[in-house]
């Protein structure tokens, strides 16, 4: 049976689970993996939200309260990293981290510059991109996941053009106008990015559970 007809329609609720044939063998999609893959989803679209209005308040009307938007920004990057489907567990966990260093890193920023000053200071001072850094490189991988699996050219504007701001201001080879531009672009196309997840078959964002499957089957061979 073909995937796309496991279609997740917003509104509707869950479809009945159903059975395919994977590379290692049969697998169910259900009802669990529709509401994760639901989930996932709406998170991904308040990340970007989150990122592109909090991106627009600082160009619009400065960085002294745009850093609120990191709250729901951090928060639903989380919930999305944790209803995410990757079967390579070492990568699935690397994001996690860098999600929770760059939590630590927003948290020390807050206590050690104040709330009204840490993106200011992030602006004049580019060694802070180190403090918040991991959340961004967090971001980036389910950006790679989403054009590796679905090749979405909007997920090229978070797998390439994040880093690039990031790192080019870091090292100084751009300036803060530009990385402006460059974070205000890939906001957008993550939004872009989250909106078109919508009505795609829940299935194609599950993937084929028998490889994880086999993957775990080989870890568990190796434990013993």
């Amino acid at each position: 049976m073909s995937k796309q007809n496991l279609a997740f329609v917003p509104g509707t609720g869950p479809l009945p689970e159903q059975g395919f044939e994977g590379v290692y063998g049969p697998y169910i999609i259900t009802v669990e993996d529709q509401l994760e893959v639901q989930r996932y989803r709406l998170s991904l679209l308040v990340c970007a939200l989150s990122f592109l209005v909090g991106i627009g308040q600082w160009i619009l009307f400065g960085p002294e309260l745009a850093w609120l938007w990191l709250i729901p920004m951090a928060t639903s990057l989380g919930l999305a990293l944790k209803w995410i489907h990757i079967y390579l567990r070492p990568l699935h966990l690397g994001l996690k981290l860098f999600w929770a260093l760059g939590c630590l890193g927003v948290i020390f920023m807050f206590w050690r510059l104040g709330s009204n000053e840490m993106l200011a200071t992030l602006s004049s001072q580019p060694t802070w991109t180190w403090a918040i850094g991991p959340l961004f490189a967090a971001l980036t991988g389910i950006g790679f996941k989403e054009f590796f699996c679905f090749q979405r050219i909007e997920a090229v504007g978070v797998t390439l053009l994040l880093p690039i701001a990031l790192i080019g201001y870091l090292i100084g080879l751009i300036n803060g106008t530009i990385v402006m531009v460059l974070l205000a672009l890939s906001s957008a196309l993550l939004l872009i990015m989250a909106i078109r997840k919508f009505g795609i078959a829940a299935a194609a964002d599950v993937g084929d559970k028998s490889v994880f499957a086999y993957l775990d089957g080989q870890l568990k061979a190796d434990a013993q």
